[in-house]
């Protein structure tokens, strides 16, 4: 499975698991709850391969579906009810460990890994739907993957310039130059 990660936050990668949206059906990446496990772990949500059920892999969609439509769309109820629900999972505090006489920070592992990676996403997309940063889609036209524009002047067009922006560069070189 090739995974991006180019959203800029993980509510945005989460959302990007769903590929090609501006076609009738997308691709879907989160296939088993093996896929949304690695997906996780890379991610950086969760530690190695998490415990994911097919209830798990339903929930992923579903808070990926009410991101998308949050960062979209005017907000709903729903929506905003899904990712509160989600964002009730405690997280494990920060810890202190003393070793060899130097204090550590050490974090417990949650409870239920995969619950405590949705209330990171849910906290995520809190944040980032209250924040003055922009959601935009790659304007490559066989992308569509969604990204925080956090540019100064916030006019950032592709995902990712060495992906997107690359070939449309070079495809208005290529234009120029024929002609």
């Amino acid at each position: 499975m090739e995974w991006v990660f180019d959203g800029g936050r993980p509510c945005l990668d989460l959302v990007n698991t769903l590929r090609n949206r501006h076609q009738a059906e997308g691709f879907e990446l989160l296939t088993t709850p093996e896929a949304l496990a690695e997906w996780l772990s890379l991610a950086g949500l969760a530690e190695g391969q998490a415990p994911v059920t097919a209830e798990d892999l339903e929930t992923a969609k579903w808070l990926r579906e009410a991101v998308n439509r949050l960062v979209t769309t005017p907000p709903k109820q729903q929506d905003v009810e899904l990712v509160n629900k989600a964002v009730e999972e405690p997280l494990p505090n920060a810890r202190l460990r003393l070793s060899g006489g130097e204090l550590h920070k050490a974090a417990p592992a949650p409870r239920n890994p995969v619950a405590a990676a949705f209330a990171l996403i849910a906290t995520d997309v809190i944040e980032l739907v209250t924040s003055p940063v922009d959601v935009r889609v790659c304007a490559a036209e066989d992308c569509g993957l969604r990204f925080a524009d956090a540019s100064p002047r916030r006019t950032r067009q592709w995902c990712s310039m060495s992906r997107c922006g690359n070939r449309a560069k070079a495809r208005a070189h290529y234009a120029r130059t024929r002609g």
